[in-house]
């Protein structure tokens, strides 16, 4: 896949999981579930996730426990892949 044409699918991909109050625990499940079916998961970070930490901090948390990489954090959505 060229880099034109993996950009273009990261950027267009919907947000599939959002990261609330509950934190990273509460979605982990559901990022692993959607990488065995995908190449790309976006996930938005609310800023209720957020308290005291950053974006970028959280996205390397949840791509650890998923055994994930983090293709792109932007704003405050991530896209992880495998």
């Amino acid at each position: 896949m060229s880099d034109a044409s993996r950009k273009q699918r990261i950027h267009e991909l919907d947000a599939t999981l959002r990261v609330g109050k509950s934190g990273i625990d509460a979605v982990a499940d559901e990022l692993n579930t959607q990488l065995q079916d995908r190449d790309f998961v976006k996930v938005k970070f609310l800023r209720s996730s957020r308290g005291g930490t950053t974006t970028d901090e959280l996205a390397d948390e949840l791509a650890e426990r998923v055994n994930a990489d983090v293709v792109r954090v932007r704003g405050h959505t991530a896209v992880f892949e495998r």
